[in-house]
């Protein structure tokens, strides 16, 4: 699987987690929302007593403990949505993580793709150097030979 791929497909699973993990929030809220009622009921039922000179009954303490097992029940609901939030977070932590690796794997092809460019620019440069140097010499040679004939030229004459 190539990176653009892998690129794609993190794009695709981070586009579709969105929604969940709106949807498993606003779920973990209402799951606080409901465990803050149970606390109130529990509160209420605690401070029930119903029995002789103003004790508690059997029934009483009952009733507490069955408020207490709800609260406990909607506990576990909430540590099994905050688990989810953190599978769902994780998940997309490591998709972005892949998406900078692809990016980073990216620029470095395209450094050494340009660091090549340029080996093959100078390259370039110094061979245009070599002719234009060759020129120059064969330019010098010319003019000094044809000074050096001109001059045996004018003192044969002469």
């Amino acid at each position: 699987m190539n990176n653009r791929t892998v690129y794609f497909l993190g794009l695709v699973v981070w586009l579709m987690t969105l929604p969940f993990l709106a949807v498993a929030q606003e779920k973990l809220n209402r799951l606080l929302q409901e465990r803050e009622t149970l606390h109130q009921e529990w509160q209420v039922s605690e401070s029930k007593k119903s029995g002789l000179f103003g004790n508690r009954t059997k029934k009483d303490m009952e009733a507490t403990n069955e408020w207490m097992g709800r609260i406990i029940q909607k506990d576990n609901q909430i540590m099994q949505e905050l688990e989810m939030l953190k599978d769902i977070q994780t998940t997309e932590i490591s998709y972005e993580k892949e998406d900078y690796k692809y990016i980073a794997q990216k620029a470095e092809a395209d450094i050494v793709k340009l660091k090549r460019a340029l080996l093959e620019k100078d390259k370039d440069i110094l061979q245009e150097k070599e002719k234009k140097r060759t020129y120059e010499w064969t330019t010098l040679v010319f003019f000094l030979s044809s000074l050096t004939l001109g001059w045996l030229y004018f003192r044969k004459k002469g």
